[in-house]
């Protein structure tokens, strides 16, 4: 007599019956596959255009120019009390994107910022007066724009002693002031774009606001 054949095994589990007639599973037959290591993220767009600018691709660097340009005149503008002098950093620094952009590595960071530290290294190089910028918590204690002429008269000397408090400080801390309340940027950015720890611009940060304020107290009337 010809019996049924047994029905094939098609998950691939190995079954058997232990002494009291139940099914084994082998379980690790079950496990799920391992799934392979992920690979490094893909390249950011201005990536990939400074890889063109490398290969010779002149409309690259015209992309680029679209993407770099506005934010760093603002940072140029907000860190130089000069908007003429800031729009020379800026050429200045789209110059060298052009003439170094084969020393750009994208494994230490982006190309926005590369570029910011082109940028801020032009600008501590011209050592001129920076543009004031105030500091988050001094912000409710300056008057708000009134008709009332002598709240204006307030609120343009105040602005006109911290111009003068802010062109006192050090470049370096000038910058830090301005990356961080004008650009938003973290502790983490800053320390990169000025080659130093986030420990550092922490510090950086604390003596530029304590010397703004001893700087405005001294000038007041």
């Amino acid at each position: 007599m010809g019996g049924r054949s047994a029905v094939p095994d098609v998950t691939g589990d190995r079954r058997g019956k232990d002494g009291d007639g139940r099914v084994e599973t082998d379980v690790n037959a079950l496990q799920p596959a391992m799934m392979p290591p992920a690979g490094p993220p893909p390249p950011s767009a201005t990536s990939l255009l400074m890889a063109r600018l490398v290969a010779g691709d002149a409309r690259a660097f015209d992309a680029l120019v679209r993407v770099l340009q506005g934010p760093a005149l603002r940072l140029a503008d907000r860190t130089l009390n000069d908007r003429a002098g800031a729009e020379d950093v800026v050429q200045q620094a789209l110059t060298r994107l052009w003439s170094l952009a084969d020393r750009f590595d994208p494994a230490r960071g982006s190309v926005e910022g590369w570029f910011r530290r082109i940028v801020v290294n032009l600008c501590l190089d011209r050592r001129r007066a920076m543009r004031p910028v105030v500091p988050i918590d001094m912000i409710g204690e300056m008057p708000s724009d009134a008709p009332d002429p002598l709240a204006n008269a307030i609120a343009a000397d105040q602005n006109a002693r911290l111009a003068s408090a802010m062109a006192q400080l050090l470049p370096r801390q000038r910058v830090a002031l301005a990356l961080f309340h004008g650009d938003g940027l973290s502790m983490a950015e800053i320390a990169d774009v000025l080659e130093t720890t986030p420990k550092a611009v922490e510090g950086l940060l604390g003596r530029a606001r304590m010397e703004l304020k001893k700087l405005m107290g001294q000038t007041a009337p």
